[in-house]
């Protein structure tokens, strides 16, 4: 087998921590700017909540869950015959089923509710991504190539209608993550782990086909899905632009400029979503592609393969924190919305702050004055 070093460990951890906070500030924001501003009501910001929803659900479930695998517990990738156990009263069977290659954690303490949970959530916040960013490359094409639709206050019913589809695609196409992940007991170094992942042996036809093409799947349609629809709205984009630059109205360019900008601003999220997920994918299939058991060089190549593993988890959790930071660099308006917003939290904390010391200074005169008023009254009463 072959082990995590400690520096990897240290790494991954500050890196989550990061994303912890960052994340949460980040999407906490973005999602106040959208709820408390009118004029940011729309569709694309809209649709942007909800990639920032799907970011939050995965940060704060997800996140603590990997720092502690990690850092606390340990994590090998290694080829080892693993055991189910069958409880039934205080008799437990043990049943050797075979090998399997994995990278996981050295012990699962969280049990089996929550070995099924995370897998879940994590595809369900990465769907909710992939097919917001589909969404918003199609409303960019759909806007500039109808110049005459002036852009309104409020959620279009059909962008409501595409959220609520977005989510519940998300969940159905997680749903086999919670079915096939399970606990399953393994002999690591002579002792038994309680160790977490996609069981081997499937019950169902499907969940045995799902685990076989579960790479190739999650590479096509959660990788490359939202990379070719972006690309092609947006050269069909490009084209319109091109061919109705002569007829354009002079009345519509400070219109169509902050289309543009909306344009630019979600053509940098899908480019921020393929450099954070792209050396995790590319990791997956290379090791479906290269990977030989019987290669007597194969422990060189694991060694590699676990490396850019490691790397592209660390990249992909980015993901979920990076967007806001994003929006902030590209988008002028979301930049001075996150100013404007950041700073009336820091106003009125101190203000807050400022009140209480007021008042605080307020109570201390009037004890000192009362202080003082029973100081006089005893000098009288004495005289």
């Amino acid at each position: 087998p072959i082990e995590i070093k400690e520096t990897f460990k240290y790494i991954n951890t500050v890196v989550s921590c990061l994303v912890f906070v960052l994340g949460i500030i980040g999407n906490s924001t973005l999602l106040r700017i959208i709820y408390k501003n009118k004029c940011m009501r729309n569709g694309p910001n809209i649709l942007i909540a909800s990639l920032a929803l799907g970011d939050l659900l995965h940060i704060v479930i997800d996140i603590p869950i990997n720092v502690y695998k990690t850092k606390m517990n340990g994590i090998i990738w290694t080829f080892v015959a693993y055991r189910s156990l069958e409880s039934s009263g205080e008799n437990v069977k043990e049943q050797e089923n075979g090998q399997t290659g994995m990278l996981l954690a050295k012990d699962w303490p969280f049990g089996v509710e929550m070995c099924k949970l995370v897998p879940f959530i994590q595809k369900a916040s990465v769907g909710i991504t992939v097919l917001s960013l589909c969404a918003l490359s199609i409303d960019r094409y759909r806007a500039v190539a109808s110049w005459s639709r002036i852009k309104g206050i409020g959620v279009p019913k059909w962008t409501a209608v595409e959220i609520v589809l977005i989510w519940v695609v998300s969940v159905v196409l997680a749903v086999p993550e919670a079915v096939g992940f399970d606990m399953i007991t393994t002999d690591y170094k002579g002792s038994y782990l309680r160790i977490c992942l996609l069981h081997p042996t499937q019950k169902t036809a499907f969940m045995q086909f799902y685990k076989t093409a579960k790479d190739w799947w999650l590479f096509s349609f959660y990788f490359c899905l939202p990379l070719a629809i972006t690309a092609l709205f947006y050269t069909l984009m490009t084209c319109e632009m091109l061919r109705k630059k002569s007829g354009m109205q002079i009345a519509l360019n400070d219109h169509l400029k902050q289309r543009r900008e909306v344009a630019k601003t979600v053509f940098c999220l899908v480019l921020v979503f393929a450099l954070c997920w792209l050396p995790l994918h590319l990791s997956r299939i290379l090791k479906l592609t290269l990977y030989d058991r019987n290669d007597p060089n194969r422990c060189e190549l694991l060694s590699f393969l676990l490396v850019l593993d490691y790397i592209g988890i660390n990249m992909a959790s980015l993901n979920s924190c990076i967007n806001p930071i994003a929006l902030y660099l590209v988008s002028k308006r979301f930049k001075n919305c996150f100013k404007s917003c950041l700073c009336c939290w820091c106003q009125s904390f101190e203000e807050k702050q400022s009140l209480e010391e007021k008042q605080s200074c307020l109570k201390f005169k009037a004890n000192d004055h009362g202080y003082d008023n029973f100081r006089s009254s005893n000098k009288y009463s004495s005289s």
